[in-house]
């Protein structure tokens, strides 16, 4: 089945520099409790960028292992390097994952031509389906309408994350047969009235149940419910991404009580009044106590 609806890219909990896989698993209970539709262990929202590959492959593992079926877990595994690319989603399907999450190249901005080479050698590495992700805000590189409609003909391309923040862009994908999965919190009520199937999401990480209201009711064609939650999803990205991602977000995880509030370096725990802030805007939706 497609993957589709409110899929979380879920931060990875730390306890003394070590992944605290105890925490782990009491999220991933939570977010099948709460209604997520798909798991993302290892993605960039996941601080991967600090992991060794032993690190990521055990990430991945346990959470497959863990999750058992119950919703697909869709394994983070991309690199900036095509061989790496290719290495960690082959990685990832011996771990048993449903599907690979893989970033366009960041910092060294390929070409179009380069970005089709690099999808066509990752696609020919793996029979899972890939999720293409596409965030120039964080690679510097835009992958262009026409170059996912070549990667997607080359057959068993799920979707592309769509974080481009361009709904003409959005459009033009859907158009050429694409699917979409929005990239963008605040974008979702707009990209899945285009036609996106979902959402992976940062705010899922601490609102899981209201990130499943908003793609339910756009699914089902419910733009009255969908604006309403809208409404509350936009203020609570605002938050989110109000510091770098994923600052924000796992201090809210860990004010819910579900791990420490602790980072790899370079990034560093939340200025304090824009903590009080975000923490103000959960209690005011009822998100924390």
């Amino acid at each position: 089945m497609p993957f589709c609806g409110s899929i979380v890219a879920i931060v990875t909990p730390f306890a003394n520099d070590q992944v605290d896989f105890a925490a782990l698993k009491r999220l991933v209970d939570w977010h099948i409790e709460q209604g997520t539709q798909g798991i993302v262990p290892c993605g960039t929202t996941g601080e991967s960028a600090t992991f060794s590959h032993d690190e990521q492959h055990k990430v991945i593992g346990e959470v497959v292992q863990y999750v058992r079926g119950r919703v697909p877990v869709i394994a983070g595994a991309g690199s900036n390097s095509t061989r790496e690319a290719v290495s960690l989603a082959q990685a990832a399907e011996k771990l048993g994952a449903n599907g690979i999450l893989t970033i366009t190249p960041y910092y060294n901005k390929p070409t179009q031509e380069g970005l089709f080479q690099h999808y066509k050698a990752v696609r020919e590495a793996t029979r899972l389906p890939l999720v293409l992700y596409n965030v120039p805000s964080r690679t510097g590189v835009n992958m262009l309408p026409e170059t996912s409609e070549r990667v997607n003909r080359l057959g068993n391309i799920d979707a592309i994350k769509d974080a481009a923040g361009n709904l003409d862009q959005t459009w033009d994908q859907l158009a050429r047969g694409v699917r979409v999965l929005s990239g963008d919190d605040g974008m979702v009520l707009p990209m899945m009235a285009l036609g996106a199937s979902g959402v992976i999401s940062v705010v899922a990480n601490f609102a899981p149940k209201l990130m499943r209201a908003l793609c339910d009711a756009c699914a089902a064609g419910d733009f009255a419910a969908a604006r309403r939650h809208h409404a509350v999803v936009v203020e609570l990205a605002k938050h989110a991404f109000c510091e770098t991602n994923p600052i924000p977000a796992k201090a809210a995880v860990a004010a819910l009580g579900f791990c420490r509030e602790e980072y790899r370096l370079p990034l560093v725990t939340m200025t304090p009044d824009k903590k009080a802030a975000m923490l103000a805007c959960l209690r005011k939706h009822a998100l924390l106590a």
